[in-house]
């Protein structure tokens, strides 16, 4: 279900929600520029391949990680080559990634297979390609409650870049994620205007069903943006602006996704609550964290952000 915010809105005819398929340009599943988002900064391509098969393509203006969804790959670019061993699936553990700079041919190939996201962001500046083991990245949970998640931060403060910030978000079924709701439209003290892409990834139930869940965004009447989107396997929702959260898991289905990021403004991401329901987190000082992640990440450490 989608809810459309007032006609007046300067987003009432840009799609927000963008179910799986509506983006692919094989062999992309999903190929969003800036300019088909309608944006400036933020980007997002996923390359699917089958075993054996290798794509190449430049970075063009863009800084991008590659990021293994499923399956590892090997990739090549400013003649050396890096090798990602990758996971089974998004559901399974973090992966290394690849960081790879503007102006870059690279070359993607796998032996088994894979689904491979490539986030990016336009960049002034170079840096080097390089890898990241998934031992060296930052993992916190988040929250306590039904509001507890893991987030793992590839691309975010501490890892150089120009622009570009990539982290994912793992939550359990039946919990909510990205909340309270936040925000990050505007250049103040307390923000940082950035651009934002959610890309989703939906564990199947006991019996193999499809899974679902549901993502908000919306905005006050100054500045109207009204979303309240069924999500499912491979979907995409882009945040322009406006308060964004929930992220409902719904009951048996586990829910991931993909945060990509970027903007004009310094490289951090600083956000604001949603004040009508800041208080929420006062509450989490006297909950203990869902047992489903400290089960399985005990090394990871706690925070009390709203990511």
């Amino acid at each position: 279900m989608t809810a459309t915010g007032a006609a007046a809105s300067p987003d009432a005819d840009r799609p927000l929600h963008r179910p799986a398929g509506s983006l692919a340009s094989p062999p992309w599943s999903i190929d969003l520029p800036p300019e088909r988002a309608g944006w400036t900064w933020t980007s997002l391509k996923v390359l699917d391949l089958a075993a054996g098969a290798a794509h190449q393509f430049a970075t063009g203006g863009d800084e991008v990680l590659v990021l293994p969804l499923e399956g590892g790959c090997a990739v090549a670019a400013e003649g050396t080559v890096c090798t990602l061993q990758g996971r089974s699936s998004v559901f399974a553990a973090p992966t290394d990634f690849a960081y790879l700079p503007t102006g870059t041919t690279v070359t993607i190939s796998t032996e088994s297979g894979g689904r491979f996201a490539v986030p990016g962001a336009r960049a002034g500046r170079r840096f080097p390609f390089r890898r990241r083991a998934a031992q060296e990245v930052a993992i916190e949970l988040r929250g306590t409650g039904n509001c507890s998640r893991r987030v793992v931060n590839y691309c975010m403060a501490g890892f150089e870049a120009d622009r570009l910030l990539v982290c994912e978000v793992f939550t359990p079924s039946g919990n909510w994620s990205s909340y309270p709701p936040h925000k990050h439209d505007e250049q103040t003290p307390a923000e940082t205007a950035l651009e934002e892409i959610y890309y989703f990834e939906i564990a199947s139930g006991a019996s193999g069903e499809a899974g679902l869940a549901y993502q908000r965004v919306y905005g006050p009447a100054s500045r109207p943006i009204d979303l309240l989107a069924e999500v499912r396997q491979g979907d995409v929702v882009q945040v322009p602006h406006g308060y964004h959260g929930p992220s409902m898991a719904a009951p048996g289905y586990d829910l991931y996704y993909l945060n990509v990021m970027g903007g004009a403004g310094e490289r951090q991401w600083l956000a604001t609550l949603d004040p009508a329901h800041a208080w929420v987190r006062d509450t989490w000082a006297v909950q203990p964290v869902d047992p489903r992640l400290t089960a399985a990440w005990p090394s990871a450490s706690g925070a009390g952000g709203h990511r």
